[in-house]
């Protein structure tokens, strides 16, 4: 997509203030002194078999580029692709009400949408949210000395594959559904209320290529322990055989900016590359908060935050992956 959006004309419009430059979450759009527009949109074809638990997935998903901006979500539009030749609108209908379950508990209203006719399923949300502009967490704010922060746990894309394959058993799917399908509200509010410094989600990019992007649009170098990561144990058992095509792609893209220390373990790095849907919020806080923060976070519920790395002077690569 880069490669596609660097032939187009550069926007200069002062009320963007976050807009293509740093291929942030989100883009901002300023209303006034107090109040700016955060808008993101975001669909894919479906991680799980149950619609409903997929439609809540896909609407997680979609709302956190709000919440790793800071904003809180107003209004979303249904984007949908359905093949009505080949599955029953019960499907759709399920889908739809997952999603519409999860706008609601984000606080948000579904205002509509749109649909097309499509040879598979494809389902996410427009999103807008509201957000102060004088508080906006960007991907190019971190600060040297900062910690960094991990709010949800990694695997996802190794466990979501070796399910197509029927291979993940029945109470591994439900934790692996349950934090898809859990909302980055509570770990974003954390965040607004303690003052972090930059943050971003990790989704498709992966832990290595979303947290690349952020060090190196804030000209910093991360490093992260890997074995401090929390993850699904059991993704180790499936990594070799159900390594996704996307960490591949993610490895053969961002490697060039990564550095990986001696010792550390081949599973681990796998699943440092390894796409996430619907995964937390990568938050980069100054040191003298880290505590509060992550007090604030289990306070709210976010049980598995967990601090993994910290922000050094740029060291001629994005990230430094040490054991």
């Amino acid at each position: 997509m880069a490669q596609v959006l660097r032939h187009l004309p550069v926007v200069s419009d002062p009320k963007l203030i976050v807009g293509l430059e740093t291929g942030d979450d989100a883009g901002v759009y300023q209303l006034s002194e107090s109040l700016a527009l955060v808008q993101t949109v975001d669909f894919f074809p479906p991680v799980l078999d149950d619609p409903f638990a997929f439609g809540q997935v896909a609407a997680a998903n979609s709302l956190s580029d709000v919440y790793a901006m800071g904003g809180r979500p107003l209004t979303v539009m249904n984007i949908v692709g359905f093949p009505s030749n080949k599955l029953g609108l019960d499907v759709l209908a399920e889908i739809l009400r997952g999603g519409a379950e999860k706008t609601r508990e984000a606080g948000a209203v579904v205002a509509g949408g749109h649909s097309v006719t499509d040879h598979e399923i494809k389902y996410g949300l427009s999103v807008t949210g509201a957000i102060d502009p004088k508080r906006i967490f960007t991907n190019a704010g971190a600060k040297i000395g900062d910690r960094l922060i991990l709010t949800k746990k990694l695997g996802v894309g190794i466990l979501t594959s070796a399910h197509k394959a029927g291979k993940v058993p029945l109470d591994l799917l439900e934790r692996l559904t349950e934090s898809m399908a859990t909302l980055n509200r509570a770990a974003s509010e954390a965040m607004v209320e303690v003052g972090a410094s930059a943050c971003t989600d990790v989704t498709g990019f992966a832990l290595l290529g979303h947290g690349g992007k952020m060090a190196e649009a804030s000209g910093v170098t991360f490093v992260i322990h890997a074995r401090s990561v929390p993850h699904f144990p059991e993704s180790f058992e499936f990594i070799r055989k159900y390594r996704t095509r996307g960490a591949a792609t993610n490895q053969e893209h961002f490697g060039a900016g990564v550095q990986i220390a001696a010792g550390v373990p081949t599973e681990l790095l796998e699943m440092l590359w390894d796409p996430q849907t619907s995964g937390g919020l990568f938050i980069s806080v100054p040191a003298a908060k880290t505590d509060a923060l992550m007090a604030k976070m289990r306070e709210k519920g976010v049980a598995d935050a967990t601090i993994v790395g910290e922000v050094v002077a740029r060291a001629g690569m994005n990230v430094l992956v040490e054991p």
